[in-house]
């Protein structure tokens, strides 16, 4: 490109190769009242990209519940959610997905997908004390998925480690469907006190714009374009829209951000994730209905002579973008300088809503900020959706199919070997769950993770949750047992749920069997967050995960949740504490095995219908469980998920070093009871003096509950047959992934 040429007309050739539709190049030409120049085309090829305009996710988001009691603002107003803790406090939490660099560079794919989201919560004034993750992977046992396997996890472990923020929950699945196009979920949670928040807005004709943090690089240019298309053989050219991350300039950048805000001299703040330059502007523009004036010369950048669109485009990582009071100018210098961050005035607020960039005083690109922006000028699609032919044939199965196995011991050994059941030991490890200590959790054996609140009585629970098999098998029941099953761990960790954030991974939303899987998973959230009063704080839709030779993705609508415990005494944990407790089941025992491990790895089955699930049997579960933990009844509460009752039983058994016994109902298939995974279910024990108080509060639920059982010193017994030692099974559950990775 010549010197000038980012100042000459483009055409709808132009705006194709950036990913931009016919259409859509008529639309900008009609925004400028002229045809836009190629600095001007880059601008909209990345504001109106899937990934930053959602322009065809948005009209289904809107449809889910945004209110609730806890809530201090609605989704999409700020950078992350925003929940009240009582005390002054607030929770700040957000996930976000980083798919796409993670297939091409996992290590930094997922490194600076942790230092995103961080990002997303302090620049809102909050301090990160938690990080989880939900991750997604092909067959175990290919080289390419252990290749990113390893690199994942090493780039989430040494960004979140150096970065001082404790990992202290998360899963990891593996299935063939995922080999092309991993996922890979980041979500950060962090505290502020009320009224100390900072929002993302641009206001204050004259007041000064300052970038401050890491020099621009080309790093990570058009990463949002690259991740609004399909995985294809070429895309390991797109290497450069990979971000490169720096754990310790983000920890400088994060006590920096703090201070400032302490100053008062802070009118909005955001950090430059997608889009980099480009997105913060006009969002904060956007929102403050004001414009700006940039000076791209006056970025610091790592590289000579970069182009106006390569500054503005870049996504190089640790950077934020600030509006300050004007005045006060040299307290801000005087922050940064201390924490040797780079702190220039780049721009200034206008008045009129366009966006200037100018290079060395020479107009490069003129766009109104409104034009750019979710919910403003940017597009917005009802695409095309229909139900695959797969739904009906799922419908069709019958368990009178599937011959019940004579020796149920070697399903269950088999079953505890599988790599979605099995320890993830070795993932987990490599994290660090303790730094920052004073903020986290104990890591007592929970369903979610459990961390401190300082000066308070209250913990803070904290879950990542979606069985995305259940989802393809029906994605409006898939959907509601995600959101479910989250609130059950918050629940059966003696916490009440408050609300969610969500990561919506889906293939490509052109594909109308995809957009009719999407469609209904928005719907079944929906459903659920109403029922069990979770709203929706927002989160981040991924379309495209999607390759030519795999297809699409199982629909992956991962659910991140937030709850509260009001009183310290009364968190739970799963292990089972006593010899000679009862062992109970809250909930209805079935005959189902559909959708189950048991079906798919055991039986190779893999087309049959989400599990059984009824939504007000689920609240009804829920809320007995509540009050059977916070009257202080029961010994320990873990929920029924992967592996039917069988393995909660042995989960449990483990982590408290005892054994159980258990009778089997005749009236249900063995299998069925032992081994399917029916919904609304949470495994109990209780000591035998306080079985009457159990069955006082559980008479006062229309839920159905069963004692199946005892647990024991250490032999484990079904139907008083013995099948060994609880430790014999350990060793099954935690060699089983490190087998694969010698």
């Amino acid at each position: 490109m010549s010197a000038a040429a980012h100042l000459e007309g483009t055409n709808v050739e132009t705006a194709k190769q950036l990913g931009l539709l016919p259409d859509e190049f008529e639309k900008i030409k009609q925004v400028l009242g002229r045809v836009p120049n190629f600095n001007e085309l880059s601008i909209f090829s990345v504001m109106w990209s899937e990934h930053c305009s959602y322009k065809n996710s948005i009209k289904w988001l809107k449809t889910l519940p945004k209110k609730g009691k806890h809530l201090l603002v609605e989704a999409g107003e700020e950078n992350a959610g925003l929940v009240d803790l009582g005390d002054g406090l607030a929770c700040a939490f957000k996930i976000e997905s980083h798919n796409h660099p993670s297939a091409l560079e996992p290590y930094q794919g997922a490194a600076t997908g942790v230092g995103g989201i961080h990002r997303d919560i302090f620049t809102m004034g909050a301090r990160p004390i938690a990080a989880l993750n939900s991750l997604r992977f092909g067959e175990l046992s290919n080289e390419k998925t252990q290749h990113l396997l390893k690199g994942v996890v090493k780039g989430i472990g040494d960004y979140g480690n150096c970065f001082g923020v404790p990992t202290v929950a998360g899963e990891v699945y593996f299935d063939a469907v995922y080999q092309t196009n991993p996922l890979v979920n980041a979500m950060s949670v962090g505290i502020v006190k009320i009224g100390e928040t900072v929002s993302a807005i641009a206001e204050g004709a004259g007041n000064p714009v300052y970038i401050v943090g890491s020099s621009t690089g080309k790093d990570g240019i058009h990463g949002a374009a690259f991740a609004s298309k399909d995985i294809t053989a070429d895309s390991a050219k797109d290497l450069p829209a990979v971000q490169v991350g720096d754990p310790f300039q983000e920890k400088l950048l994060l006590e920096a951000s703090l201070e400032v805000i302490k100053t008062g001299a802070v009118v909005g703040m955001q950090d430059m994730g997608a889009a980099g330059i480009t997105c913060s502007t006009s969002e904060m523009s956007a929102k403050g209905k004001s414009g700006m004036k940039i000076w791209l010369d006056k970025v610091p950048t790592r590289q000579e002579n970069m182009k106006p669109w390569e500054i503005l485009l870049s996504e190089s990582q640790e950077r934020m973008l600030i509006v300050v009071k004007k005045g006060m100018e040299k307290e801000v210098e005087a922050v940064f300088s201390k924490w040797d961050l780079h702190c220039a005035i780049i721009g200034e607020v206008t008045n009129g809503g366009d966006l200037e960039y100018f290079m060395h005083n020479e107009l490069v690109a003129k766009v109104p900020a409104h034009s750019l922006v979710l919910g403003g000028g940017a597009p917005v699609y009802e695409r095309e959706f229909k139900e695959p032919a797969y739904f009906n044939e799922n419908k069709k199965f019958d368990i009178e199919s599937v011959e019940e196995p004579k020796e149920l011991k070697k399903v269950a050994e088999h079953l505890s070997q599988q790599i979605n059941i099995a320890s993830k030991r070795w993932v987990f490890e490599q994290y660090d769950s303790m730094v920052g200590i004073a903020n986290t959790s104990t890591n007592r054996p929970s369903d979610a993770a459990v961390i401190r609140i300082h000066d308070s009585n209250k913990r803070l629970c904290v879950t990542v949750d979606c069985n995305a098999r259940y989802v393809w098998a029906d994605p409006f029941v898939g959907a509601q047992i995600a959101v479910s099953e989250a609130a059950r761990n918050i629940v059966c960790s003696g916490g009440e749920p408050s609300a969610i954030t969500n990561c919506l991974n889906f293939g490509n939303p052109y594909l109308p069997e995809v957009y009719w899987q999407f469609v209904n998973a928005i719907k079944g959230m929906g459903a659920a967050c109403e029922a069990l009063g979770t709203p929706v704080t927002g989160g981040n839709v991924s379309f495209y995960n999607q390759s030519t030779e795999g297809g699409a993705v199982f629909p992956t609508p991962t659910i991140g949740m937030i709850g509260l415990v009001e009183d310290k005494e009364t968190i739970m944990t799963l292990n089972f504490k006593n010899s000679g407790d009862r062992i109970y089941v809250i909930g209805e025992m079935r005959n189902d095995i559909s959708s189950s491990e048991y079906l798919v790895k055991y039986h190779k089955i893999n087309g049959s219908p989400a599990p059984y699930f009824n939504m007000e049997a689920e609240v009804a579960v829920q809320n007995a469980v509540k009050d059977l933990i916070r009257e202080q009844v029961i010994e320990s509460a873990h929920d029924i998920s992967e592996g039917g009752l069988f393995i909660n039983l042995l989960e449990s058994a483990m982590a408290g070093k005892k054994g159980f016994e258990i009778e089997t109902d005749p009236d249900i298939r063995k299998d069925a009871f032992l081994f399917g995974e029916a919904q609304s279910r949470i495994v109990i024990t209780v000591k035998q003096n306080k079985e009457d108080e159990l069955l006082d509060i559980l008479n006062k639920y229309d839920v159905e509950f069963s004692n199946v059982g005892v647990v024991t010193s250490a032999m484990v017994y079904v139907d008083k047959e013995r099948w060994g030692v609880a430790s014999t099974f350990q060793d099954f559950y935690d060699t089983a992934i490190s087998n694969y990775m010698k």
